[in-house]
C-alpha cells in the first residue's frame, strides 16, 4: 500500500513544473526550479525505496531510473545553459508517459542479476548505462526541438508550443553537446560492459540484440559527431540520426525488458 502511495506521489510529482510551462510568460524562476526540485525529489524517492530491498531488474524499474536520469541531466542542463530549460514542454510530458507505464507494468516479473560478475563493475556499468540513456534522450528531445523550430522558421508561422521552446540555433547546439558527452559516456558503457561479460562467463564479447543495438548507438552518434565536426550538419539529417540514435538504444534497453519480461512471460 505504502508503495502504491509513493508511485502515485511520484507519477503526479511531474505534473506541476509540466505545468509551470503555460504560464504567461514562461520563465526559469523561483517557482519552476520549486516544481523541478520536487518532480525529481518525488522519482528519486520512489527509486531509492524500491532498490533499497536489493536491486530491481524490470522494466517498471528500468523506467523510473530512466525518469530520474533524465531529470537529472536535464535540471543540471536547465542550470548551465540559458535555454534548455525551455526543452520543458517536450520532456515532461513525455516522462509522464513513461511514468504511467512504469506504474502499469510495475508488477511484471524481473530476472534476477547475474552475480558472477563483482557487483563494483555490475553497478558502474548499470549506472554509466542509465546516463547514457538519458543523455540520449534529452539528445533526441532537443533534436525534435530544433525540428520544431525549423518547421516553424519555413513556414514562418510559430505555434504556442514553438514559442516555448528553444530557439532553432539552441537547440540544434544542444543537441550536439548532448550527444558528444553521450558518446563518451557511452564509450565508458561500452567498455564496463565487455569487462563484466568477461568476468561472469570469461569472454569478451556476446552478440546479441541489446550489444548489436548498443554498438549501432555508437557507431551513429560517432558518424554524426564526425560529419557536424568536418562539415557541419543541420536540420532534417541531424535530427533523423538523432532520432535513429534514440530508437535503437530504445530497442536495446527497455525494449528488450520489454520483450523479456512482458512479452514472453505471457507467452509462457
Amino acid at each position: 500500500m505504502e508503495l502504491t502511495l509513493l508511485r502515485l506521489a511520484a507519477l503526479i510529482s511531474l505534473v506541476p513544473v509540466t505545468l509551470t510551462m503555460f504560464r504567461k510568460p514562461a520563465k526559469r524562476d523561483v517557482v519552476y526550479w520549486s516544481t523541478l526540485i520536487v518532480a525529481l525529489s518525488g522519482t528519486l524517492a520512489l527509486v531509492i525505496v524500491r532498490q533499497s530491498a536489493g536491486w530491481s531488474t524490470g522494466i517498471s524499474s528500468a523506467l523510473w531510473l530512466t525518469i530520474v536520469a533524465c531529470l537529472v541531466f536535464f535540471l543540471a542542463c536547465a542550470a548551465l545553459t540559458a535555454e534548455a530549460w525551455r526543452l520543458t514542454p517536450l520532456l515532461l510530458p513525455y516522462l509522464i508517459v513513461l511514468a504511467v507505464l512504469a506504474t502499469i507494468w510495475d508488477q511484471a516479473p524481473e530476472r534476477p542479476l547475474n552475480p558472477a560478475a563483482p557487483l563494483a563493475w555490475i553497478g558502474t556499468h548499470i549506472v554509466v548505462s542509465i546516463a547514457t540513456y538519458g543523455l540520449i534522450t534529452l539528445a533526441a528531445v532537443a533534436g525534435l526541438a530544433s525540428w520544431i523550430q525549423g518547421r516553424a522558421l519555413k513556414a514562418k508561422t510559430y505555434s504556442p508550443l514553438a514559442k516555448l521552446l528553444p530557439s532553432l540555433a539552441d537547440s540544434e547546439a544542444l543537441t550536439m553537446r548532448l550527444l558528444a558527452i553521450s558518446e563518451a559516456v557511452l564509450a565508458i558503457g561500452l567498455l564496463t560492459g565487455i569487462a563484466t561479460y568477461y568476468m561472469e562467463t570469461g569472454r569478451f564479447f556476446l552478440i546479441d540484440h541489446k550489444t548489436l543495438f548498443t554498438v549501432a548507438v555508437f557507431v551513429v552518434v560517432g558518424l554524426l559527431l564526425l560529419v557536424n565536426a568536418r562539415w557541419g550538419v543541420r536540420g532534417r539529417a541531424a535530427v533523423q540520426a538523432v532520432l535513429l540514435a534514440y530508437l535503437l538504444l530504445t530497442l536495446g534497453y527497455p525494449g528488450v525488458k520489454f520483450v523479456t519480461d512482458i512479452v514472453l512471460a505471457k507467452a509462457m
